[in-house]
This record gives C-alpha cells, sequence and structure tokens, in this order.
C-alpha cells in the first residue's frame, strides 16, 4: 500500500505545473552582460494578447504592402516566431554592443530572396554583406546607425549591432558551442522562469559607483544611504507575466541579508509615498486612467527574500480594458 501511495504522490508531482528554469543561449558572446528574453509564443497565447492586441496586428498585417510583404518573406509573425532572446554589453551608454536571436521557423530562402530584392530597390536601406564565409543583411534605420542579420537554420535569425557579433554567433552555431556566459550571470539567467512572458537581467557590480555625490531630496529618504545601498545591488531582475492580468516585479538582488534589510526598508519608504502622492497628482488624469491608477496604488508592494528585494504590481484586465476601449 505504500508503494503505491508512494508512486501516486511522485506521480503528482511530475504533471503539478512549475516554473521551469530558462536555459541560457549559447549563441550570446561571453562579453554579454545583460539578457532579455521575450517568450513570443506565450505572449501571443496569453487572454489579454488574445483581447486587446491580436486583432489589431492581424489588421495591421492584412493593411497596405505588409500581406505582399509577409508573403514574401514566407513568415507569419503570429505563428513563425517562438522566442527572442538579447544580449547587451558595453560601457558607452550612446553604443551599447547588442546580439539579438529569434526562434522559430523559417524559410531562409524566401528571407534573402527578399532581402535582395529589397536592397536592388533601396540600396541606402538594406544591402546583402559578408563576413568570412557567412552572408548577411546589412539594414541602416532612420538614425543612420547600421545593424546585421542572417538566418543561421530553419529555426534561428541572428541580428546584432556589428557584423563581427553576427558572424561570432554563426560560428558558434556551426559548430554546437556550448553557452559562455559568466558564472554569475549564468547563474542568474538559470534562476528565471522560462515561461515568463519576458524578463531582463543583468549584473550590476560597479555600476552605481558614478552616481551624483549628493542625491538627496526625497522625503523620509537618506540620500547617502541609499547611495551605498545600491552600492551593493550584485544583479537586477525585471519580469513581466500576461495572462488575465499583467504582473510586473522587479527584484536587486544584494550582497548580503544585511544590505537587503537595508534596501527594502528605502524601497518600503517609496511605496509609502508614491500611495500617498500618486492619487492626489493622479487627479486630473483622464477617466480612463483612473482604474490603472487605482490599480498600481492597491497592488504596489515590496517583499525581502534573504538577499533579493522585490517590488512587485499588477495591471488588471478590466482597467485595461476601459483604458482600450476608450482608444477606439
Amino acid at each position: 500500500m505504500r508503494q503505491v501511495i508512494r508512486f501516486a504522490l511522485v506521480a503528482v508531482l511530475a504533471t503539478a505545473p512549475v516554473a521551469r528554469a530558462a536555459e541560457v543561449d549559447p549563441l550570446l558572446p561571453a562579453e554579454t552582460e545583460a539578457v532579455a528574453r521575450v517568450n513570443v509564443k506565450q505572449m501571443l497565447q496569453s487572454d489579454l494578447m488574445k483581447k486587446f492586441a491580436i486583432p489589431k496586428l492581424k489588421d495591421a498585417m492584412k493593411a497596405g504592402d505588409a500581406a505582399a510583404a509577409l508573403e514574401k518573406l514566407g513568415l507569419d509573425p503570429l505563428k513563425d516566431i517562438d522566442s527572442a532572446t538579447m544580449g547587451i554589453w558595453g560601457t558607452d551608454p550612446q553604443d551599447m554592443k547588442v546580439v539579438g536571436i529569434l526562434h522559430g521557423t523559417f524559410d531562409k530562402d524566401k528571407l534573402m530572396k527578399a532581402a535582395e530584392e529589397f536592397a536592388k530597390a533601396t540600396p541606402d536601406k538594406m544591402s546583402i554583406v559578408e563576413e568570412g564565409d557567412f552572408k548577411m543583411i546589412k539594414f541602416t534605420g532612420d538614425e543612420g546607425k547600421p545593424g546585421y542579420a542572417a538566418v543561421a537554420d530553419a529555426k534561428t535569425v541572428v541580428i546584432g549591432s556589428d557584423k563581427k557579433i553576427v558572424a561570432n554567433s554563426l560560428t558558434a552555431k556551426k559548430s554546437g558551442a556550448k553557452a559562455k556566459l559568466s558564472k554569475e550571470l549564468t547563474a542568474l539567467v538559470l534562476k528565471q522562469d522560462e515561461k515568463a512572458s519576458m524578463f531582463i537581467c543583468g549584473m550590476t557590480d560597479g555600476k552605481f559607483n558614478n552616481l551624483p555625490a549628493n542625491i538627496d531630496g526625497i522625503p523620509g529618504i537618506n540620500g547617502e544611504q541609499l547611495k551605498q545601498q545600491l552600492g551593493k545591488m550584485t544583479n537586477a531582475v525585471m519580469t513581466v507575466r500576461l495572462g488575465k492580468d499583467v504582473t510586473l516585479e522587479i527584484t536587486a538582488g544584494m550582497k548580503d541579508a544585511d544590505a537587503a534589510d537595508g534596501f527594502g526598508g528605502n524601497i518600503g519608504a517609496l511605496i509609502d509615498l508614491a500611495k500617498n502622492f500618486i492619487p492626489i497628482a493622479a487627479g486630473n488624469a483622464p477617466p480612463q486612467f483612473q482604474p490603472l491608477i487605482a490599480d498600481v496604488t492597491k497592488t504596489l508592494k515590496h517583499s525581502i527574500k534573504k538577499t533579493d528585494v522585490t517590488l512587485s504590481l499588477k495591471l488588471s484586465a478590466d482597467a485595461l480594458s476601459k483604458l482600450s476601449a476608450d482608444e477606439k
């Protein structure tokens, strides 16, 4: 009898819904300091997207030249893209290095043929270039900064701010290289929920060393103390979940439990200040914004767990529907 009960317990636990750890994409370069991942498929299947966004996206895909362009590309954005992962690094905020990896289903021949046709028609916007053994698409935005893209295979497209970045990711794909992020960032990514709609995480050691000498001016907050606490933040994570509602969590990973308690205390004070100030400041806001403001005031909170300080809030479908209805 005990064996039967044990077997039943294992079966229940095995089938229970649990958060799955995110994977580290092996195409991200070792220099990566922050990782962002968008679970495109989950977002498109969420109740909120189906209700508010999908109908508009479908209309946009049929309007003007969009349908013909998508046909040439052999791409259905609502079906063919599963996820998008981005790696970011650099010291100059105006010139950060970026690589993006799209996973899904792609027709390489159609994509390249459409790119070649567009390059011939608008050479100032797009061209076909080579880097080593790889052919890729160079595109130039309105700001004049170039970007590069290449189809690695039928399931992967790589986009980067530099053609060498794209080429390195293609080489990693071709060789079957293993993930090579830093030990700390790898551990942070592995802690994230793969089923979340989106998360952004990164290491923050040393990132707050150049804060202004005086950051006072917030009622009830010791500016110098807050500056010291920010200096003890080792990582930061933002997670967004779309379902029937929208939930947002921002977590600061601190150096130790004492640092978390101190920083958490200041976050709590800031939240109390916000809850008192927001309704007053929002008094003249249009009526359709009032439910969203009420959601923020009601659900904004923080928690402290070991070395993590988390701020969270929830926006209801009802509040979003009233905002959306007004836009119509």
